[in-house]
């Protein structure tokens, strides 16, 4: 089965070629904006990002982006070397330089750094930090819903890899999702060390049975502000919420299944491990909470 789709699987826009990308205070054209070979990031994978959303000439919930941005920074020891409102505007320089006005992502990463030699210590990073604001046009076109299957792939323990930490490293959620797709899916499904249902490689997961919206307990999972937005909607509109562990067993039983991020919001699922979910199109629950989600970001 090749017809994969993604969950940041988007429409072709040309203007994409010509952006100018922020790279250490400077913008620059799509192939002039490099990183060196021994920047940390590329090297290790050492470094933090967040994702932020353009709707209607504002950057949505840009407060929460940014104090998980200075909060991940300071787990790992990166001083960013900008202030808040340093890092807001060069996001607002980046979208000025590209004409932008709604419908778009940026992509924001900062790393430790240039390293002296090739190797792990994190004192070797004696240049940097390196931020990078990478902004495109950017639709989310999905001719289907989502089709996920379980992977032996954890969202581990935090004296690991803490799965709360939007890290560069993400290869464990990259084999997640190659095992996901070797299995004729689109994306993976993760359970958490316990065995309960958990998260996707790429985004937060929720399920609907019998009017009640399900979500894991986020104690194993990036706990996505997406997430917490349709919590907070579904609380604030009489819909049943719970936070809560479940198994395979409730998933495949489930009424309705959609995902959550920052590029796709709420994406609908079809299928999980080759067993329809509901009707296998998005289902009433699942609109109603995108629809309450477009007014609070007023797309």
């Amino acid at each position: 089965m090749t017809d994969h789709v993604s969950t940041h699987q988007a429409e072709d826009d040309a203007r994409n070629e010509s952006i100018l990308i922020w790279v250490n205070g400077a913008l620059k054209p799509r192939d002039q904006a490099l990183v060196s070979v021994y920047d940390s990031g590329f090297m290790l994978g050492d470094g933090v990002w967040e994702g932020v959303r353009l709707y209607n000439g504002r950057w949505t919930f840009l407060d929460e982006h940014m104090d998980r941005l200075f909060e991940a920074a300071k787990a790992i020891d990166i001083d960013i070397g900008m202030t808040r409102d340093q890092v807001i505007a060069a996001i607002m320089e980046t979208q000025a330089a590209n004409g932008m006005t709604t419908d778009a992502h940026a992509r924001l990463m900062v790393t430790r750094g240039v390293k002296t030699r090739p190797f792990q210590h994190p004192k070797l990073s004696q240049s940097g930090p390196t931020v990078v604001i990478i902004m495109e046009h950017s639709r989310q076109k999905l001719p289907r819903p989502i089709r996920l299957a379980t992977v032996p792939h954890l969202r581990g323990l935090p004296m690991t890899q803490d799965p709360k930490l939007n890290s560069h490293s993400k290869l464990n959620c990259i084999l997640a999702c190659i095992a996901a797709e070797k299995a004729g899916a689109d994306e993976a499904l993760m359970l958490d060390v316990h065995g309960f249902v958990n998260t996707t490689n790429a985004c937060n997961f929720f399920t609907v049975r019998k009017g009640a919206v399900w979500t894991s307990t986020g104690d194993y999972c990036m706990n996505g502000i997406t997430r917490q937005k349709v919590i907070d909607l579904c609380r604030e509109n009489g819909i049943p919420v719970y936070e809560r562990n479940f198994s395979l067993v409730d998933t495949y039983g489930a009424d309705e299944a959609f995902l959550t991020g920052t590029f796709g919001a709420q994406t609908p699922v079809s299928t999980i491990d080759g067993r329809q979910i509901g009707t296998g199109q998005m289902g009433p629950m699942t609109e109603r909470i995108r629809g309450l989600y477009k007014t609070l970001v007023g797309a």
